[in-house]
């Protein structure tokens, strides 16, 4: 078997060698850079006109040739970014023709298919240039560029206060969500175009620039207030994993590996020390496990803050958040933040330096670089926890396939009609949805452990030593594109070296988990059968039609616990109903007492008269190994599923038991529980789930619970002082096991209620006995965590029975007239929130506790559903913890309460904040709680809330494809793939058809009306025949029925915002039409400048063979000012100190008391209702338009339609006159030699 060859070599006409990358003159304040770009490389064919380029809000200068001496030739060259604005008319308002509308535009500007943004000429009158292209030799293509408040791909942290920006800690550093390296210089940026690289950086003197490769020097500019970084990367590497962070970086060179060292931002270095000091250790194993050494001659870890991600890897060197930075006093922050460096140091074998050849092969590198971190992640922190993990990402996968559809690992082998199954395209990286790439990512890892079980574990490992050898022999080659193809991975390759190395044949098993979505669902039951000593087992596949669940056929394991042991069988699947019988190997034992032998090997003593004596089977599990994507509902009785938490050692099986045995809320089941808790032995995962699995037992049984309330004997056991139980000893973490059982006993005792539903008095005592008696003063270990989880717990004993809101007689809730015991808990509250601002714990975890806790009481009945109060804690300037939690509580009201002005708040974050992570958690949490259900009738379900999202994923977040797929998730959520229920209804219209001489009815919504106009550019017919052919495909929603120019009543109802709009935009743009424009920015801001009026008045077509009847004046579109406005960014104060000691509080609330929360609701109502009346005022007063001949709509048509021709008249007048302006304005661009944007995405040609 042949390697697959490079499908993007025969698109793409050129091949690069090498490119330079020089950026220059950094400016913090005005967050702008000047660069340029030189490009070495070959043609592939004999004549090469064209060379595209990706390029994206940068303003380029100059694009020339170096040929020669030296010598320059400037080159004509168009811009085009058609992902500025998706759908450029309102034609279709339904996802499914954006989803197809976008993949279109994204593979337009794809490098794998050979596109760009950037179409450069290349000149055929110069001699050298033309002889070079057809002897293959090296081409210099030279680009001079800059950018200016990137809206993407280059984050700059500038703090606000005195001192300068060094103090301050202001520092920039790249981003990308995968190949969007475009966003900050040119390139060609695909993951199948690999070349060296060098890089030089200036930057002030008390800065240091951190990039890719190896430093060769620092050069110190003659004046000593600049200083150069020249980088240098002989390894060829592809254009996303290339980055650069600027700060004035605090420098630590790993004390175990030279090769290794850290940055990070003032006054954090011990942090950093103690959080890397394992990092060397990761490094032995990676390379003892693979066989083969690190393939970097260095490796650079660079922590900055309002980072785009956790960690994101690029060759030699990850750039970190700040937030992973913890000290060796800190216990759950530790698990986190090492398995995130472990794995990016993993990405730097499969990823970084194996990279893959496109979207549909990343299943590869992500799985491989996932697996070969868990193996570091299972001897870091033992088999128990990795295969807890690996249960937990199965659920995780389960759960999305079977809430929206299954997942595909390669989509390149679908067929259309099954690409179109989601709501979004799933052919291209930058059109998937994050929750899809999330599932995405655990899939791969999950399917290629799979490939561990049927290959073998050390075959496995000699095939990715295999792809690794190859690559560091084609390093030293000199440029050769089949040499250095082995840089690249896909399906076809990795397949050809599995077979190079194993012998064996795995289409079969692509065919079954990588080249389809879903997994298997078993239902299973079984009986023993004495005469025969035979257990009759049946399993079915009921599901195969249900969403993400696909039908198995092969081989399927199944184990046996029986009284002589353990014993496998494998079951053949052949139909969606299998019957088998087991044959059995022991025999029931009637008052014999012998030890059971375990799957371990262990004998244990077992108390049998529980279980059926007529059988001699313990339990039963489907697929123990995880050999297969599943799901199981397995039917047993409950004293197996208690045999098996009690004696099976696998932790998998001891939570599948736990899951199903709250189910069965007995005796038995309680005594079960209690012995797992008790257990020292147990994995303490395990124990902490039986916790809660014990809370949902015990309340079941409150009507004949006896004794003292659950757990609460075993804690004091356990933690309670010798002398006095009910005391709890001081702190002591030092045994991790008791640590994170004592959080997770806590917080499900909270969950315990009585047979009235409430919670115990007596555990209320002893949860106000904990905080009382709280004492860390001896323990080496901190105890934010605990704490906050303390908090957790009084906030969960809350019932909504005790008060409420409202008492009967209408009156606002004082605080005496909450119970004693909320008052207490409420009084706990504040005073621990107020406590965090004087001495704040680790990342804030007592107050994201404590505005948890608010939320839950306000949920509750118990205070206010006060919004003010949490939009305090969202503002940009704390940390981030605290604001997401602030966000989460908003959101929840939003829905509880329907208050627009929450909504709209949290919906101006995601426009205008500066930090990412805090944009797409909004989006997230709105998905996962909707502020309503689909389409159901609301006072937020409203016309202007689909606008609005529609203009965001359509034009506004053009520079960040992973917050437009987001924006996509939620719109799908609210109005599904249809038409939103909210818009106006559709009318009827009556179309004559000439040519086939029919007369026939139709309806028509405000969304599909079209003016029939001869279009006056080439493009704009492009455009429309695609969109046509779009328009074709089948769908459910109004949209799809036949168009006609009549508008509706409802035409009429827009605001006032929007009429001015409009009209200030055909002022503005008759004004543009007469000046020359010298330089254009590739930005939405400056799109509106390139576009021709008569462009901008044009309209799409309907065919010529329909003459609709009582045509009236078309209304002008909602959106057409969207492209022109810029994005307001916002300055975040950035946590700079260390995470233990933040420094930053709220800006309005000081000090908190019961008086200031339950007063707030009142200040906030009267400040929404005053700004409600000043809003009713405003939109009262715009009820006209100002735009010409609207204010005649009333008149009648005969009138109206004499107008209509008179107003036409004048307009081809004035096109006439624009057009002559229009080509004198494209001839002032030739001579600027700037590149520009268009909205129409038509070519404007510079020199």
């Amino acid at each position: 078997m042949n390697k697959r060859e490079n499908k993007a070599e025969s698109r793409r006409h050129f091949k690069l060698s090498h490119q330079n990358v020089c950026i220059t003159q950094i400016n913090f304040q005005k967050e702008s850079y000047v660069g340029f770009v030189e490009m070495q490389l070959v043609s592939q064919r004999d004549e090469l006109k064209k060379i595209k380029v990706n390029a994206k809000q940068l303003r380029i200068y100059r694009v020339s040739i170096l040929y020669a001496d030296n010598l320059i030739k400037d080159c004509l060259f168009t811009y085009s970014d058609p992902t500025l604005d998706i759908i450029q008319t309102d034609t279709k308002r339904n996802l499914d023709v954006f989803s197809s509308t976008h993949l279109t535009v994204a593979q337009s500007v794809d490098p794998d298919r050979g596109n760009g943004e950037l179409i450069i000429e290349v000149p055929d009158d110069i001699p050298e240039i033309v002889t070079a292209v057809k002897e293959r030799t090296v081409i210099r293509l030279h680009i001079e560029f800059s950018v200016e408040r990137p809206q993407g791909g280059v984050q700059f942290v500038v703090p606000q206060g005195d001192g300068s920006l060094a103090e301050r800690g202001a520092h920039m550093f790249t981003y990308r969500y995968e190949n969007s390296n475009r966003l900050w210089f040119p390139c060609v940026d695909s993951y199948s175009e690999v070349c060296t690289w060098r890089m030089d950086f200036t930057v002030d003197l008390n800065m240091v620039a951190v990039s890719c490769g190896d430093l060769v020097e620092t050069v110190y500019t003659a004046d000593n207030k600049k200083k150069t970084y020249h980088y240098n990367l002989s390894t060829p590497t592809c254009a996303p994993n290339i980055a650069l962070a600027v700060g004035p970086f605090e420098i630590m060179v790993d004390p175990y590996m030279h090769e290794v060292t850290h940055f990070c931002l003032p006054h954090l270095l011990p942090l950093l020390r103690d959080t890397c000091v394992f990092l060397h250790e990761v490094f032995e194993f990676y390379e003892e496990l693979l066989s083969s050494r690190y393939p970097y001659s260095c490796y650079k870890q660079v922590f900055v803050d309002e980072a785009y991600e956790n960690s994101q890897s690029y060759a030699t060197m990850t750039i970190f958040s700040t937030n992973l930075l913890h000290s060796r006093h800190i216990i759950d922050q530790t698990y986190l933040s090492r398995r995130i460096l472990s794995h990016a140091i993993a990405e730097q074998f499969f990823g970084c330096f194996i990279t893959m050849q496109s979207w549909a092969d990343s299943w590869l590198t992500r799985g491989i670089s996932l697996f070969v971190s868990a193996q570091y992640y299972k001897k870091a922190f033992g088999n128990n926890e990795y295969r807890f993990d690996l249960q937990k990402h199965l659920q995780d996968i389960i759960k999305y396939e079977e809430k929206y559809r299954g997942v595909v690992l390669d989509p390149s082998q679908l067929p259309t009609n099954e690409t179109n199954a989601f709501y979004f395209a799933i052919k291209h990286l930058h059109t998937i949805s994050p929750l899809y790439d999330k599932a995405h990512k655990k899939k791969s890892y999950l399917v290629i452990r799979m490939l561990e079980n049927y290959l073998g574990r050390e075959l496995l490992l000699q095939v990715f030593n295999k792809l690794l050898s190859l690559a560091i022999n084609a390093g030293p080659q000199k440029f050769s594109a089949n040499v250095w193809f082995n840089f690249m991975i896909s399906t076809n390759s990795f397949v050809w070296a599995i077979s190079t190395v194993t012998g064996k044949n795995i289409d079969t098993f692509l065919n079954q988990w990588v080249y389809e979505g879903g997994h298997a669902k078993f239902h299973s039951s079984f009986v023993f059968n004495r005469k025969r000593n035979a257990i009759e087992f049946e399993i079915k596949q009921m599901d195969t039609q249900a969403t993400g669940i696909k039908r198995y056929v092969g081989p399927l394991l199944v184990t046996v616990q029986e009284l002589d042991g353990t014993f496998k069988y494998t079951v053949q699947i052949e139909d969606n109903n299998v019957k088998h019988d087991l044959t059995c190997h022991s025999k029931s034992r009637r008052n014999k007492k012998k030890k059971i032998p375990l799957c371990t090997g262990e004998e244990v003593d077992m108390d049998l008269s529980g279980m059926d004596q007529d059988s001699p089977v313990l339990w039963l599990r489907i697929d123990p190994e995880m050999q297969l994507l599943r799901e199981v509902v397995l039917e047993q009785p409950d004293y197996q599923w208690q045999y098996q938490l009690r004696y099976e050692r696998d932790v998998m099986a001891q939570i599948d038991a736990l899951r199903i045995l709250d189910k069965y809320s007995n005796p038995h089941t309680r005594n079960a529980l209690t012995d797992i808790i008790n257990n020292e032995q147990c994995f303490y995962r395990v124990r902490c789930a039986a916790t809660l699995c014990l809370r949902k037992v015990a309340n079941n049984m409150a009507s004949t619970w006896t004794g003292p309330p659950a757990m609460l004997t075993i804690f004091r056991k356990i933690f309670g002082s010798h002398s006095c139980p009910h005391i709890i000893k001081l702190n002591n973490f030092s045994k991790f096991q008791h640590y994170f059982l004592q959080k997770a006993m806590t917080l499900s005792m909270a969950g315990l209620r009585n047979i009235l539903g409430i919670c115990p008095q007596e555990v209320l005592k002893f949860l106000k006995d904990l905080l009382k008696y709280n004492d860390n003063s001896k323990n080496k270990f901190s105890d934010n965590y605990y704490r906050a989880s303390l908090i957790d717990a009084i906030s969960e004993t809350v019932t909504p029975i005790v008060t409420a809101v409202i008492d009967p007689t209408g009156k606002q809730i004082t605080p005496d007239a909450l119970s004693a015991e909320t008052k207490w808990i409420l009084e706990e509250i504040t005073r621990y929130l107020n406590l965090e601002k004087l001495l704040p714990c680790y990342k804030y975890t007592v107050s994201v506790s404590c505005l948890r806790a608010i939320r839950h009481l306000q949920r509750m009945g118990h205070l206010p559903s006060n919004s003010m109060f949490f939009r305090e804690y969202a503002v940009s300037g704390l940390f981030i913890d605290v604001r997401k939690a602030a966000l989460k509580a908003l959101i929840d009201i939003t829905k509880a309460e329907m208050r627009k002005d929450d909504l709209d708040f949290l919906l101006d974050l995601v426009e205008n904040e500066s930090i990412s992570d805090i944009r797409l958690f909004i989006l997230k949490q709105l998905v996962k709680n909707p502020p309503f259900e689909r389409n159901q009738p609301n006072i937020l379900n409203t016309e202007n809330l689909v606008n609005r999202l529609w203009r965001l994923m359509n034009t506004q977040l053009s520079y960040n494809s992973r917050l437009r797929c987001a924006v996509v998730d939620l719109y799908y959520t609210l109005y599904g793939r249809g038409r939103p229920s909210c818009l106006p209804k559709p009318e009827f219209s009556v179309v004559l058809n000439l040519k086939e001489k029919k007369v026939s009815t139709s309806l028509v919504s405000d969304d599909d009306i079209v003016m029939t106009q001869e279009p006056q550019k080439e493009t704009l017919k492009k455009d429309i025949e695609m969109e046509d052919t779009v328009m074709k495909e089948p769908d459910d929603s109004f949209n799809d029925i036949s168009m006609s120019t009549t508008t509706t009543a409802n035409n009429t109802q827009r605001t006032f915002d929007e009429i001015m709009n409009d009209t200030s935009l055909i002022h503005d743009n008759h004004e543009r039409s007469s000046e020359i424009i010298d330089e254009s920015i590739l930005s939405p801001k400056d799109d509106e400048e390139d576009v021709p009026e008569e462009q901008k008045e044009e309209q799409p077509i309907v065919e010529r063979n329909d003459v609709v009847l009582d045509e009236e004046e078309p209304k002008a579109p909602e959106e057409m000012d969207v492209s022109s406005e810029e994005p307001i960014v916002q300055q975040v104060q950035p946590q700079l100190s260390p995470p233990q000691q933040p420094v930053v509080a709220p800006k309005v609330v000081t000090t908190l008391s019961l008086t200031n929360i339950t007063s707030l609701a009142t200040t906030g109502q009267e400040s929404k209702d005053k700004d409600k009346s000043k809003k009713d005022k405003e939109d009262g007063s715009g009820g006209h338009t100002s735009k010409p001949h609207k204010d005649k709509k009333k008149k009648k048509k005969k009138h109206k339609h004499k107008e209509h021709k008179e107003k036409h008249k004048h307009k081809h007048k004035d096109k006439d006159k624009d057009k002559d302006k229009d080509r004198d304005r494209h001839h002032s661009h030739e001579r600027t030699g700037s590149s520009g944007g268009s909205n129409n995405a038509s070519p404007v040609k510079h020199i």
